[in-house]
């Protein structure tokens, strides 16, 4: 099957398990085509499907993620001793874990093609993620606290595993609680990579996006809990700090002295 083939029959597979999308029209390009998907694999509840499903979608994804290009952590250069500053997307690093910036559901973001590092996670590690995610959920029986973490396997990303973390949410104003939360969720995320023995993680800009915690204190605090939890435990992970935008590179270039 081409990967057009895996993608049109992936959507009939997911319009079918709807009654009201069975009628649905698949879009004649590749763009529209490729958005509908998404939308489908993002609003998808947890439940079991097919092998068959599972082996089309695990080819389509691995292959989407090969064509976008895959950044491997031993192409990177240290800006410091075990530290690591790299921009690009996070679902194409090859390392031993990444971070997710998720919700306390835990179960990945449900809006069609939302732009949250929790969709893009979920959508291209597949529906094992969900799955893997509800199991966790199920068994905890409540919410996932806010500065604590939970790992599962990648899937189908290029990393190993995915380290799930809930950041503070910012109200009006930024507040103590919310800064210890924070380095709570760096800590959380370092001590369960160190458990499972994660050669090195990469952290995304935790809370700082649809939580409105502001940039520039997010990242004074992600450094020096890393720094400060490395110090401490003489732990010899790797740790990568991803960010996407620029404003966000430039604020740790400036912090890291590497501007």
């Amino acid at each position: 099957m081409t990967q057009s083939d895996r993608r049109i029959w992936l959507i009939k597979e997911l319009l079918s398990e709807n009654p009201q999308y069975r009628d649905y029209e698949i879009p004649a390009d590749e763009y529209s085509q490729k958005r509908l998907l998404r939308a489908l694999f993002n609003v998808r509840l947890p439940k079991s499907i097919s092998d068959e499903f599972l082996k089309i979608q695990d080819e389509y994804l691995q292959e989407e993620t090969r064509l976008k290009g895959i950044t491997d952590i031993d192409d990177l250069a240290p800006v410091r001793d075990g530290i690591y500053l790299w921009q690009g997307d996070i679902t194409t690093l090859r390392c031993g874990a990444i971070v997710n910036a998720a919700n306390s559901a835990l179960l990945g973001c449900f809006a069609p093609n939302h732009g949250c590092i929790d969709n893009a996670i979920h959508t291209y590690s597949g529906i094992q993620l969900r799955l893997a995610c509800n199991e966790i959920m199920q068994k905890q029986g409540h919410e996932e606290k806010t500065g604590t973490a939970k790992i599962t396997p990648a899937f189908n990303l290029p990393c190993k595993y995915v380290i799930h973390t809930v950041g503070p949410i910012v109200g009006w104003h930024l507040t103590e609680k919310d800064k210890k939360l924070l380095a709570s969720c760096y800590r959380s995320c370092l001590e369960i990579a160190d458990e499972n023995n994660v050669q090195s993680i990469a952290f995304c800009s935790i809370s700082t996006g649809e939580f409105h915690f502001p940039n520039d204190k997010a990242v004074e605090i992600a450094l020096k809990t890393v720094t400060d939890y490395k110090k401490e435990t003489h732990s010899e992970i790797k740790v990568i700090f991803n960010v996407f935008k620029d404003a966000d590179l430039e604020i740790y270039e400036k912090l890291l002295g590497t501007d």
